[in-house]
């Protein structure tokens, strides 16, 4: 068993410009945005604000609205000395017709990073393409990197550990299941999904997921059934069945969903000190009863914390020049 103590890895060669998935992130590199996280997380509790993003200024292009994003982005970059610009696809030309290509030529003039929550990664991938300053993906409908840093932050500073632990994700294979799976697979954490059949994660991110788990030890197992799923498992992890986007859908996808519940019952067919995890928002009574959601055994509150330190490590990574 291995327990925690990152501080190694926050020396470790650190080379991405973007953050689109993780996907494009190394283990090391992965691990090295963690320990920065926890390292500037313990600075803020001792009042100590390193302004290693002095003057910096990050643009927030925002095509979905949020709470836990916007916030901790703006909040987190302030801690860091810098300074952020709220973009609404509403109120700039991107959201008219401007090619994704020509935003990412301006805002690259006027800023020194863009973080972008939007619906296609195609137009994450697009602003990087044609961007000479970092891109961060702040969401799409396909990947959650800055969810999935947190979600490990969160699992680690429990557990006190980094191997040996076992996430079972419970609903919709969404982008959330998407990176969650990959950072697990990557760090060598095993982790089990239950989904409906309709509901599954896309077959080429679980593909490439299965041999990220063969080359780190991770074990990987998808199924439709929750209390197979959740056996030995050390955390629980949920989320709304029905994404910005998909509220057509809302009525059909309640119904498949509804044996996907995270329920007092199904958390006991989990290890008896198992944890509850959910992104945020949650809707209780659906894919969550409140006497879990509102329990002893959620986490949910210090996840949503982790989205600030967590992504302070991404900013401060892929933004500062000077020594961290």
């Amino acid at each position: 068993m291995q327990y925690l103590n990152l501080s190694e890895y926050l020396s470790v060669p650190f080379s991405q410009k973007h953050l689109l998935t993780l996907k494009d992130w190394s283990k090391e590199e992965i691990l090295c945005a963690l320990a920065l996280a926890l390292d500037l997380k313990d600075k803020l509790k001792m009042g100590i604000l390193p302004p290693v993003l002095a003057n910096k200024a990050l643009a927030m292009i925002f095509a979905k609205p949020s709470t836990r994003t916007r916030v901790s982005f703006e909040v987190g970059i302030r801690q860091l000395g810098g300074y952020s610009l709220f973009l609404s696809t509403l109120d700039i030309q991107l959201g008219r017709g401007e090619p994704a290509s020509d935003t990412a030529k301006v805002l690259s003039r006027y800023v020194d990073a863009i973080m972008i929550r939007t619906f296609k990664q195609e137009d994450v991938e697009e602003l990087a393409r044609f961007s000479t300053v970092p891109v961060i993906n702040g969401l799409t409908d396909l990947f959650h990197p800055c969810q999935a840093l947190a979600d490990i932050l969160t699992v680690f500073e429990h557990t006190k550990r980094v191997s040996e632990i076992k996430i079972a994700y419970i609903g919709d294979g969404n982008n959330v299941a998407h990176s969650l799976m990959i950072i697990c697979t990557k760090l060598g954490l095993d982790i089990s999904l239950a989904c409906p059949p309709q509901y599954l994660p896309k077959n080429d991110v679980t593909a490439l997921c299965m041999q990220y788990a063969k080359e780190s030890g991770s074990r990987l197992d998808i199924s439709d059934e929750p209390f197979s799923a959740v056996k030995d498992a050390d955390f629980i992890y949920t989320d709304v069945w029905t994404s910005m986007g998909q509220e057509a859908e809302q009525a059909e996808r309640l119904k498949i969903l509804a044996p996907y519940q995270v329920n007092e019952e199904l958390f006991f067919h989990a290890k008896p000190d198992a944890s509850f995890l959910h992104c945020l928002p949650a809707h209780r009574g659906e894919e969550v009863t409140s006497g879990i959601m509102d329990s002893p055994k959620s986490l949910v509150f210090e996840q949503a914390e982790n989205r600030l330190h967590a992504q302070k490590a991404v900013m401060a990574l892929l933004m500062s020049n000077k020594k961290l």
